[in-house]
C-alpha cells in the first residue's frame, strides 16, 4: 500500500525525456515508482489531463530575511517552487556582528529593494556566524525547502569592519580569515559563495557595496575554500569592465578548485553585442578546462512602474516627490488634480537624484520607447507599437501625458520597462541563451525588488510562454523547459536528491493543468512585517504541489502543511 499514487498524468520527469502517460507512486518522502500502473494507495490523485513534473528548484532568490520569519515563502511557493536557494549577489545577513546589523539591512534595502522597516521588524538576529544562521533557518517550520550561500559583503564587513565598508584592500590576514569562515560555512551546509562587482549595486546613500572593488587576490583566496572543502559554487554579478581579465581569474579559480563558477549574464541597451562576447568567454573558459557558466533569465528583467511601486517615470521630479509622504487616499486625489498634473509634467527629472541611482535607472525616467502598458494577463514580449512613445505618436500627445494618465487611472495600472533582455525588442536573444549549453536558468529574484520587480513567477512563465503561448517566434519543448528548472539547476548546485521524478528521489512534485496555466497581473500587497509593501503575482493552473510527499498546495490554496526544511550541502 503506497502512501500516494498520482494516477494517469503525463509525466515529465525532469531529465529532458519526452512526456509519457503513467503513474507516480510515493512512499513517505520518497518516490517509489514512476511510470506504468502503480498499486493501491492510501490516497489517489487523479492526474488525467495534467502534467506531472518535479518541483521547481529555484537557485536565484533573496529570501535571506523572509525565510527567518515566513513559513510560506510566497510568491515562489505559489508557482510550484519546492526548493529555493538564497545568499545571491553577495548580500545577506550572516556572518554579522551586532554593530553592523543596520548596515546589512541598509545594504539589502538598497541592492534588492526589500523594505528596511520590514527587515528591522522581522529579523530576530539569533545568530552571528553563518553556521548559526543556518541553525536559525533550520528551527522554523516551512512549506518548502530552503538553502543558502555565503554572501561576500557581510563576510567582508565581519572580518574587516569599517575597512570593509569603505572598500579598502584586504590584507593577507583578512583574506585568510574570510577563507576560513567560508570553509566553516560550507562544512555547515552552505551551497557556495557569491559576490557583486556591478555599479548597479549601491547603498541607500549612493555608495558602492563593500566588495565592489575587491581585488582578484581576495576573491581567489576566498574561492579556494570551495576547493578545500570539495563542494559549493562560486557566483558573481559583474559589469565585466575588463572582460578578458575577469574571465582570466574566474577560469583560474575554477581550474584550481575544480568547482563551478557562475555569473549573471545580462545585456545592455548601450552595448547590444555584450552578451555574445560574454558567452564566447564562457566557451573559451570551458575549452580551457574550467567549469564556467552564465546564469540567465527566461524573460526580460523588467521594472514595473506605477504610482504605488518604488518608481515610475515621474519619481525623480521634485513636484512628484513632494507627494510621497501623503496618506494614500489624499495622494491619489492630488495626482488626479489637473493643476498638480500640469506642474509635474512641466518638470524635468532631477539630475542629482538620477546620479544616486544604479546605472540603468536613468532610462526609467526618459526612455519612453521602452515602456509598455502591462495589461492582464501581462505581456512580457510587447511589440514596439505598444510602447508609450508609439501611443503618444498615434494620439498626438506627449509621452509624459500618456504615461501619467494611464498610471493615474488606478492602482492596478502598471507600465512594464524591460531593463535587460530586450535590446532587440523580442525574445530571440533570450531563446538563444536558454538553448546554449553554457547557461543555467535563474534570475527569478524571489523575495527581492519588492516594489519594482516580481519575477518569482518565472517557473510558471517558462511553461506558459515558452511552452504554449509565444506568438512572435518559436517556443521550446516542454520537456526541455522542465529540465531547465529541475535537474539542471539541482545538479549544478549539488541538490543530489531532487530535480527528477525517479525512484528514491525526494517526492517534490507538481500537478499542472497546462491548458489553464495563466499568470495574473502583478499586484501590490502590504503583508511584510511593519506593513511593508511588496509586489506579488499569482497563477492559475497548479492543481497540487507536494513537498517530501506532502501536499502543500491544492488548487492554489495552502493546505497548512509545513514539511519543508533547511537543506545542507553534503548532507
Amino acid at each position: 500500500m503506497h502512501d500516494f499514487v498520482i494516477r494517469g498524468g503525463t509525466i515529465l520527469d525532469g531529465t529532458g525525456a519526452p512526456g509519457a502517460a503513467g503513474d507516480v507512486a510515493i512512499d513517505g518522502a520518497r518516490i517509489a515508482q514512476v511510470g506504468g500502473k502503480a498499486g493501491a494507495a492510501r490516497r489517489v490523485i487523479d492526474a488525467d489531463g495534467l502534467l506531472v513534473t518535479p518541483g521547481w528548484v529555484d537557485v536565484h532568490t533573496h529570501y535571506d530575511g523572509q525565510a527567518t520569519w515566513d513559513p510560506i515563502l510566497a510568491p515562489s511557493s505559489w508557482h510550484g517552487v519546492t526548493t529555493i536557494l538564497f545568499g545571491n549577489c553577495g548580500v545577506g545577513f550572516a556572518p554579522v556582528r551586532p554593530q553592523h546589523r543596520g548596515d546589512l539591512i541598509d545594504l539589502m534595502e538598497a541592492v534588492e529593494d526589500i523594505p528596511g522597516i520590514a527587515l528591522a521588524e522581522g529579523l530576530n538576529w539569533e545568530w552571528e556566524s553563518f553556521p548559526e544562521y543556518l541553525d536559525a533557518l533550520e528551527r522554523l517550520p516551512r512549506n518548502i525547502d530552503v538553502a543558502a550561500q555565503v554572501p561576500h559583503h557581510p563576510l567582508r564587513v565581519y572580518v574587516m569592519g569599517d575597512r570593509g565598508v569603505n572598500r579598502e584592500a584586504a590584507n593577507q590576514a583578512d583574506i585568510a580569515a574570510m577563507r576560513q569562515l567560508v570553509e566553516d560555512a560550507l562544512r555547515a551546509g552552505a551551497f557556495g559563495f557569491t559576490t557583486s562587482r556591478t555599479y548597479s549595486h549601491k547603498t541607500t546613500t549612493g555608495e558602492l557595496v563593500p566588495g565592489h572593488k575587491a581585488e582578484e587576490a581576495e576573491l581567489l583566496g576566498i574561492g579556494r575554500a570551495l576547493g578545500a572543502v570539495g563542494r559549493g559554487a562560486f557566483g558573481m554579478n559583474s559589469d565585466f569592465e575588463r572582460e578578458a581579465a575577469e574571465f582570466a581569474w574566474i577560469t583560474e579559480l575554477s581550474k584550481a578548485t575544480g568547482r563551478p563558477v557562475w555569473f549573471l549574464l545580462t545585456d545592455r541597451p548601450t552595448d547590444p553585442a555584450r552578451w555574445r562576447r560574454l558567452m564566447a568567454g564562457v566557451h573559451q573558459a570551458r575549452a580551457a578546462g574550467a567549469n564556467v557558466t552564465a546564469q540567465v533569465a527566461g524573460r526580460p528583467v523588467g521594472v514595473i512602474l506605477g504610482h504605488a511601486t518604488s518608481m515610475n517615470p515621474f519619481t525623480f521630479r521634485p513636484a512628484y516627490r513632494a507627494l510621497d509622504k501623503l496618506p494614500a487616499a489624499e495622494r491619489w486625489a492630488r495626482l488626479r488634480d489637473p493643476a498638480v498634473r500640469a506642474r509635474i509634467l512641466a518638470e524635468a527629472p532631477s539630475e542629482r537624484e538620477l546620479a544616486r541611482q544604479g546605472q540603468f535607472i536613468r532610462f526609467v525616467a526618459t526612455a519612453w520607447d521602452r515602456m509598455f502598458e502591462m495589461g492582464d494577463p501581462p505581456d512580457y514580449e510587447p511589440p514596439a507599437e505598444r510602447s508609450v512613445a508609439a501611443i503618444a505618436a498615434r494620439t498626438g500627445r506627449t509621452p509624459d501625458e500618456v504615461a501619467y494618465d494611464y498610471l493615474t487611472e488606478g492602482a492596478d495600472r502598471f507600465l512594464f520597462f524591460p531593463v535587460v533582455g530586450y535590446v532587440h525588442g523580442d525574445h530571440e536573444q533570450i531563446r538563444e541563451l536558454l538553448l546554449d549549453p553554457g547557461t543555467l536558468l535563474g534570475l527569478g529574484d524571489g523575495g527581492a525588488h519588492c516594489g519594482q520587480i516580481v519575477d518569482a513567477s518565472l517557473p510558471s512563465y517558462m511553461l506558459s510562454h515558452w511552452g504554449r503561448d509565444r506568438s512572435r517566434g518559436p517556443g521550446l519543448p516542454l520537456e526541455q523547459i522542465v529540465k531547465m528548472q529541475t535537474s539542471e539547476t539541482a545538479d549544478f548546485f549539488g541538490f543530489h536528491d531532487r530535480g527528477r521524478l525517479a525512484p528514491g528521489f525526494r517526492a517534490d512534485v507538481n500537478l499542472i493543468d497546462f491548458a489553464a496555466l495563466r499568470l495574473h497581473q502583478p499586484e501590490i500587497v502590504h503583508d511584510l512585517p511593519a506593513g511593508g509593501r511588496r509586489l506579488v503575482q499569482r497563477a492559475d493552473g497548479y492543481r497540487a504541489t507536494l513537498v517530501a510527499g506532502t501536499p502543500v498546495f491544492e488548487n492554489g490554496e495552502h493546505t497548512g502543511a509545513l514539511p519543508g526544511r533547511l537543506v545542507r550541502s553534503g548532507r
